[in-house]
C-alpha cells in the first residue's frame, strides 16, 4: 500500500486514491493548479489532519474548515510528509504561507486571523504561483463548517 501511494505521488496522479481518513473531497483551483482536497470540518478530523501518511499525490491536499476566524497554529506531530500550509481568512484571502517539516512539534501560526488552512505537499503553493494576499475561491462544499 505504501509503494502504491508513493507511485501515485511520483506519477502526479490520484486516480483510485482515496482519503485514508474517509473524508469528503472537493475539487479546488489553487493558483494555476487543480487539486482534490479532503475536507476536515470536525474537531476530530482537524486534529487528525494528515498524520501517519507516508505519501500524498502531488495534486492532493486537505482544507481545514473552522467555525470562525482566529489566529491558527498547526504542528506536525506524527506527520511524515513535508507540507506547505496556507492560512486563509473567511473571504479566501491568503494571510500567510509556511513550510512545515515532518514531525516538527513547534506550532506554526498564521500571521493573521484565519478561517481556513490548506495543506499541500511541500513546494506546491509556490509552484502554483500563490502568494500572501492572493484570493482563493473556497468551494461551497468546504465553505461551511457544518460536518
Amino acid at each position: 500500500m505504501v509503494a502504491a501511494g508513493l507511485a501515485l505521488t511520483l506519477a502526479g496522479g490520484c486516480e483510485g486514491y482515496k482519503s485514508p481518513g474517509n473524508l469528503p473531497t472537493v475539487s479546488m483551483q489553487i493558483g494555476t493548479g487543480k487539486y482534490t482536497i479532503e475536507i476536515a470540518k470536525t474537531d476530530a478530523h482537524r486534529q487528525r489532519g494528515l498524520m501517519e501518511r507516508d505519501s500524498m499525490p502531488e495534486n492532493w491536499g486537505m482544507i481545514f474548515v473552522f467555525p470562525d476566524e482566529a489566529v491558527r497554529g498547526f504542528w506536525m506531530k506524527n506527520t511524515r510528509i513535508p507540507l506547505d500550509i496556507a492560512y486563509l481568512d473567511a473571504g479566501g484571502k491568503v494571510v500567510s504561507i509556511h513550510q512545515m517539516k515532518p514531525y516538527e512539534q513547534t506550532s506554526t501560526a498564521s500571521k493573521g486571523p484565519a478561517k481556513y488552512a490548506i495543506e499541500l505537499n511541500l513546494g506546491a503553493v509556490a509552484a502554483c504561483g500563490v502568494k500572501k494576499g492572493d484570493k482563493l475561491q473556497i468551494p461551497p462544499a468546504a465553505a461551511e463548517p457544518k460536518p
